[in-house]
């Protein structure tokens, strides 16, 4: 691997992630070139649970917030209103609704195993933002779930923006994936929320693929076939989200899970947001820093789903070249990096492929590369054709509604 030691240490330090199995350690508009000129963010660093605590995370969050008090377009109450409405009045792609289990039994089976209702525990397979990820299995139809665990009076505390807890980004996330169905999207399957308990669970359906790049390609790569094929299903997952109003906003490898069969399904939509039509403008700076937009670390206002599009290109060049492309020794020195410095491409990489990563890594969001446009890039067809488009349920239905109905107005556009 030639990824360096002081690499790795200085993507460990700003609390970067591994990138689709490498060694990290925990550690334009179409046919637009962009030009090279052109909210700062501390990541939520997870930690270890105290020893003896098997179940939950309580690990410290950091302020994502600008620090002023002042109300900016409130989007945490606009999603909420937004995706309450949209629930209510079944303007869901979901023919199958979220259960809801409002009843928690803790106990063990007949092998001392502890399980939550049905679920019976086997192993932590990871953490996320606020919790940690365990593998259980039911024991009714004996697959196999990854249950995020929490403590409410825990995230409760946890102040995230000025007027936003941890808790709120949690049950945002629930809403949020109750409206969603689409193949390359991680399915919620159930939320455990019993009022007389501290806990919060939601029941995910597992993601068992793990990411294979050695000697798929140069040295710490997938290589461009693997690489086009998990970027087709990104794009199709996020082309989803977005034509849904819905922007991700913590796009990268960690969050991009990959199935037994080989297709990618996008995971974590816990600082996500969801608008009431395309003006997508937000201020608190999501994501992870080496993933975020310049236009994000000049702690200003930003459109959303331009900020996703860039992490999208990160990602694109964590995969092809198995490096970040803006990494500095500080978060700082990172977010000065990505505003001001150059993007470096190697010689002899694929001229499309060089094409389509200076698309998406364009500084100035309005030159930026859209996903449309990605979608029918040469590269990314390649030879598999363009992207398929997912039909949506919910805008068959209000087609349907629509016709009978004549045309209506409502939330979702």
């Amino acid at each position: 691997m030639f990824i360096k030691r002081d690499f790795i240490a200085k993507a460990t330090e700003m609390g970067c992630f591994g990138c689709f199995g490498f060694s990290f350690a925990k550690e334009p508009k179409k046919g637009v070139r962009c030009g090279r000129g052109f909210g700062n963010k501390e990541l939520l660093l997870d930690e270890e649970p105290k020893e003896g605590d098997d179940e939950f995370y309580n690990g410290d969050v950091t302020d994502t917030g600008n620090g002023d008090d002042v109300e900016f377009q409130s989007p945490v109450r606009r999603s909420e209103e937004i995706l309450k409405y949209r629930i209510q009045n079944a303007l869901i792609c979901r023919e199958v609704p979220v259960k809801e289990t409002h009843r928690l039994v803790r106990s063990e089976d007949e092998n001392g195993n502890k399980m939550i209702n049905e679920y019976v525990r086997e192993y932590k397979i990871g953490s996320g933002s606020y919790g940690k990820v365990v593998l259980y299995r039911s024991s009714i139809d004996q697959k196999h779930y990854a249950i995020k665990a929490f403590h409410k009076s825990h995230l409760s505390k946890l102040r995230v923006a000025p007027s936003e807890t941890a808790m709120t980004d949690v049950l945002r996330e629930v809403l949020i994936m109750k409206i969603l169905n689409h193949p390359n999207i991680v399915n919620l399957v159930e939320v455990i929320d019993d009022p007389t308990t501290d806990h919060f669970y939601m029941v995910l359906e597992y993601v068992e693929g793990k990411w294979v790049f050695e000697g798929a390609g140069p040295p710490g790569g997938l290589g461009e076939h693997t690489t086009r094929k998990y970027l087709r299903d990104i794009v199709s997952g996020l082309m989803y989200l977005h034509a849904h109003n819905v922007v991700h906003g913590d796009i990268k490898p960690d969050n991009l899970l990959v199935t037994a069969s080989g297709s990618v399904k996008i995971g974590d939509f816990s600082v996500s947001q969801v608008f009431e039509d395309d003006n997508d403008e937000l201020r608190r700076s999501p994501g992870t820093p080496v993933f975020t937009a310049p236009e994000c670390c000049l702690g200003l206002t930003y459109h959303g789903k331009a900020a996703d599009t860039w992490a999208v290109g990160v990602t694109l060049y964590c995969m092809i070249l198995g490096k970040y492309p803006f990494l500095g020794d500080t978060l700082q020195d990172t977010n000065d990096k990505i505003v001001n410095n150059p993007l470096y491409l190697p010689d002899g990489i694929n001229p499309l492929l060089k094409d389509l990563i200076e698309g998406l890594l364009c500084k100035d969001p309005e030159q930026r590369m859209i996903l449309e446009a990605v979608s029918e890039h040469e590269w990314v067809i390649g030879e598999e054709g363009p992207i398929p488009q997912y039909p949506c349920w919910c805008k068959r239905n209000r087609s349907k509604e629509d016709f009978s109905n004549g045309s209506r107005t409502d939330l979702l556009t």
